[in-house]
């Protein structure tokens, strides 16, 4: 089957339609706030610390209140779960754009929400995640996944580039109130959808449950395996995140637009990693994708820590997008494939953990490193994490992939 025709696959399903044309719109509003927020830390601060401070409150919730959200999404009815989260990002956004049009934002207002906005995107993830396989169904999953992440990337290419230009034209604010509109978008496909009645099954107490989904978890070896290899290359690509504006205007001079063209790079290069996944119609093999793009992701990094101009540092940022999407594309097909419905909820929200949540931990060590030993060698210091842990992951499938029942690397 030719990759157009898995992403038609997906498509054909109207619940799905209509939320990743939601999230289209939704998303090219995230971005755009993003690149304006960053912007609007470095330009109020001057600081690489505050810049990994920022990420880190944006995201250490969803570390921190993962289990706790996984527990809300198998026990409540998803669908609520995301029209209440997103309407709470909603609010945010125009909060923001309030306080920076009014010329009253300081830097506690931003780093308090992001701190915000991390709580809330703890319990968006995994229950937004949870949904995609009732959305699309199990045999066009892989293709749902794929899709969903190249339209994530498709709005990482333009609303940066968009949000970088606008920065430099009108200001922060701007992006930060058409990202506010834009979440009608995704709220809107989501009140349409006609989804199956949400059964919670056995109510337990939540403490109960809680242990009962972080055993279940850590019992099954390959949901394991992915989990921390995941957690790890999230880490990893921290400081190219982190230290973008640095890199852009610091290093080499290019300023906001240049900051917008980094992140519009890191775009284009997952949504032709994902797409790339499209083809395929099963799990097989997919732990060599994981596997192999692990080492090219610490291959590019270490190019993107010594590139001698903007050019090349555009083309590894490219690669860098490439390898962690597909990565993250086949681990979340991978151990959606292989759990029970019933713990659903709860290892999509330690999957959330490990691709979101442990974001702030190698933030904060990313602007910390960078003070003392440069953003360039910062950067390759996360190169080579990622070789480490293609190093580990290799050897965990190999002692366990005839009883994990792995696909073989």
């Amino acid at each position: 089957m030719s990759e157009s025709s898995a992403l038609l696959r997906a498509l054909r399903h109207r619940n799905f339609r209509l939320f990743i044309t939601g999230q289209i719109i939704s998303l090219s509003g995230t971005w755009m706030q993003s690149v304006a927020q960053s912007w609007l830390v470095y330009r109020l601060t001057g600081s690489e610390w505050l810049l990994g401070v920022t990420s880190f409150c944006s995201n250490f919730p969803v570390f921190l209140l993962g289990p706790i959200a996984g527990v809300v999404a198998d026990r409540y009815d998803r669908r609520t779960v995301v029209l209440t989260t997103q309407t709470l990002f909603m609010l945010q956004a125009f909060v923001l754009a309030w306080l920076t049009m009014t010329h009253r934002v300081q830097t506690w207002h931003l780093l308090a929400l992001a701190g915000f906005l991390g709580c809330v995107n703890a319990f968006d993830v995994p229950a937004r995640q949870s949904m995609m396989i009732h959305m699309a169904g199990k045999d066009d999953l892989l293709g749902a996944i794929s899709l969903n992440s190249a339209a994530f990337n498709t709005a990482r290419i333009v609303g940066p580039s968009l949000g970088g230009m606008m920065v430099a034209r009108f200001g922060e604010g701007i992006c930060f109130l058409l990202n506010g509109v834009s979440f009608f978008g995704l709220i809107i496909g989501m009140l349409l959808m006609n989804l199956p009645v949400f059964e919670p099954g056995e109510v337990d107490a939540p403490w109960n449950r809680l242990k009962d989904g972080l055993l279940y978890a850590w019992q099954e070896r390959q949901v394991r395996a992915l989990l921390i290899l995941c957690g790890t290359l999230t880490m990893s690509i921290a400081p190219v995140i982190v230290l973008g504006p640095v890199f852009a205007d610091r290093i080499f001079g290019r300023g906001s637009v240049g900051l917008g063209f980094l992140m519009a790079s890191l775009g284009l290069g997952a949504v032709i990693g994902v797409v790339s996944l499209a083809h395929r119609t099963e799990t097989a093999g997919l732990a060599r994708v994981a596997l192999v793009s692990t080492v090219l992701l610490g291959s590019a990094m270490f190019a993107y820590a010594w590139a001698p101009v903007f050019g090349v540092l555009m083309a590894c940022t490219m690669l860098v997008g490439f390898s962690i999407f597909r990565q993250n594309a086949s681990t979340n097909t991978l151990i959606q494939t292989v759990i029970k419905e019933e713990y659903r909820g709860r290892v999509m929200s330690l999957y959330s953990m490990m691709a979101v949540g442990m974001l702030p931990v190698g933030s904060l060590t990313a602007g910390a490193l960078a003070g003392f030993i440069g953003p360039r060698w910062t950067v390759a210091v996360g190169g080579g994490l990622c070789f480490v842990a293609a190093v580990v992951f290799r050897r965990a499938v190999r002692l366990r992939e005839a009883g994990a029942g792995m696909a073989k690397v």
